[in-house]
């Protein structure tokens, strides 16, 4: 799996790719200071970046943004120290597919871009938390079934995970999500997480 690791802090950089380089199945091919280097050393086709958000020249959101245009195929994770509502937001509508915090643990780093590079969205929980802006819509408009299979996805379950737990076959598990995705006009499993704990968050007393 390539990797493309982008931070304009020289040390994380290079920690990041000796750190992860150790990984047998991980070739970092190159670290970038800036979204524009990013956008540049993406022609090597890296299969996932890893991005950070405030850096000179071009931040991570913009280049997020290029390349997801340019690259539609390389999958972006913010790995980033700031967890403010304004930044996931803007990270998850450019695009990227995951959003982990700087200080998780490499193993758990690694873990989630393995999961990402699988089809699975990922989110940091302490992420999930700072989400708080209320929604319009309402879980009344998904079956018993299909409000189970949102909770599940929301416990950061795969398909196969849910489709045991439900006594489901991994297809029917998948029509059933893309029903889901289309009665909520969601795009996809991340913004089905946190529309679910945004409902729960909403009604806490």
């Amino acid at each position: 799996m390539k990797l493309l690791i982008v931070d304009d802090d020289p040390l994380v950089g290079q920690s990041l790719q000796l750190l992860l380089g150790k990984e047998e199945d991980f070739d970092v091919i190159g670290v970038a200071v800036n979204g524009q280097e990013a956008v540049e050393l993406c022609l090597q086709q890296p299969d996932v970046v890893l991005m950070d958000i405030q850096m000179p020249v071009m931040g991570g959101i913009e280049s997020t943004k290029m390349i997801k245009k340019e690259f539609p195929s390389i999958q972006i994770m913010m790995l980033t120290t700031f967890r403010d509502e304004k930044n996931i937001r803007l990270a998850l509508q450019a695009g990227a597919e995951g959003y982990l915090l700087k200080s998780a643990p490499i193993d758990n780093m690694a873990a989630q871009i393995r999961a990402l590079t699988s089809g699975t969205n990922v989110l940091d929980p302490d992420v999930l938390k700072t989400i708080i802006e209320p929604t319009r819509e309402a879980l009344e408009g998904l079956t018993g079934r299909e409000t189970g299979i949102v909770e599940l996805v929301a416990q950061g379950l795969s398909n196969k995970e849910i489709g045991e737990q439900l006594y489901l076959s991994d297809g029917t598990v998948r029509n059933m999500l893309s029903i889901i995705l289309d009665k909520l006009e969601l795009r996809d499993r991340t913004q089905l997480a946190i529309y679910y704990w945004q409902r729960k968050r909403n009604m806490l007393p």
